[in-house]
């Protein structure tokens, strides 16, 4: 069966000029041979008009131009249809494209996708939200918050806006369940990743991987700024190990367990974000990974 690609690309997504990606994207995709068609993304996430231009056209691979949140939105709303996905990072942090060892330089992105090798990659729920690779309660959803509202993007933006928040973040209180097991904390932040990948290449959870079927759960306890900073070393480093949930200590500076689903009790309503982009805050979380949730060339 004859390969054809639909792109979505994102117009605002990172600092590249995406008037050049599309020549790009055209350039490399007639040298193949693939028959394409291109769409910019929507502002709202809604994607259903695409279902019959899938079924119409034949499409066999949805190629998504754009950073963490755009791709959040094209998964969620395509995956149930019978396509593969592709990724060409161009957004701040690039998360789940960095996960897959998907390549920044969009020719070489575009090498990968054709050669067509896709895998099952698992996302998982926040209550009725989808995400592909991360959910962050606390401080890193804060940055994001204030990224998002910043005239400028690109990573110079994100590290001053880290930096700045860092300094006045503070701690909240949390009450977590896994299993039969219930953890009463208070935490600068809590990730619960399905990517090993903060975004950059900053890796908050090594073991996370986008195929176990588990989510990895970090939690960065209350504690002084000099001690937050070495704890994220030894995470970033790999020098903490994963512990079974019904072992872990509640008194540990840094909490890292993995587990099928979570029920999160944010009770004083830490800001959140999904896979980069904030989203309004809920009192309390069911969140549970969905396995083999869609197709990824990486």
């Amino acid at each position: 069966m004859q390969r054809k690609l639909l792109y979505i690309v994102n117009p605002i997504s990172g600092t590249r000029s995406k008037g050049s990606l599309e020549d790009i994207i055209k350039t490399e995709t007639k040298k193949i041979g693939f028959p394409f068609f291109i769409y910019p993304s929507v502002a709202d996430g809604d994607y259903s008009f695409l279902h019959s231009i899938i079924k119409e056209k034949a499409i066999t691979d949805v190629v998504i131009a754009g950073g963490d949140g755009t791709i959040n939105q094209v998964v969620n709303d395509l995956r149930k249809q019978e396509v593969q996905f592709g990724i060409i990072p161009c957004g701040s942090g690039n998360g789940l494209a960095f996960s897959a060892g998907i390549p920044k330089d969009p020719v070489k992105a575009l090498q990968l996708i054709f050669k067509g090798h896709s895998k099952l990659t698992d996302g998982f729920f926040i209550n009725k939200k989808f995400a592909c690779m991360l959910c962050g309660l606390g401080f890193d959803a804060q940055v994001a918050h204030d990224f998002a509202n910043a005239p400028k993007r690109g990573l110079t933006t994100y590290v001053q806006k880290t930096i700045k928040n860092f300094f006045s973040a503070k701690a909240y209180s949390f009450v977590l369940t896994a299993g039969d097991k219930e953890i009463k904390t208070e935490a600068f932040f809590i990730s619960i990743a399905n990517s090993n990948q903060f975004g950059n290449n900053f890796t908050i959870a090594p073991k996370a991987s986008l195929t176990d079927g588990l989510l990895d759960v970090v939690i960065m306890t209350k504690q002084n700024k000099l001690s937050i900073l070495f704890q994220t070393l030894k995470q970033i480093s790999g020098y903490n190990k994963v512990k079974s949930v019904d072992i872990i200590d509640e008194t540990s500076s840094l909490i890292y367990f993995q587990t099928e689903a979570l029920l999160v009790t944010n009770k004083d309503g830490a800001p959140m974000h999904i896979d980069g982009d904030p989203v309004e805050t809920v009192a309390q979380l069911k969140v549970k990974v969905l396995h083999d949730a869609f197709r990824l060339v990486q």
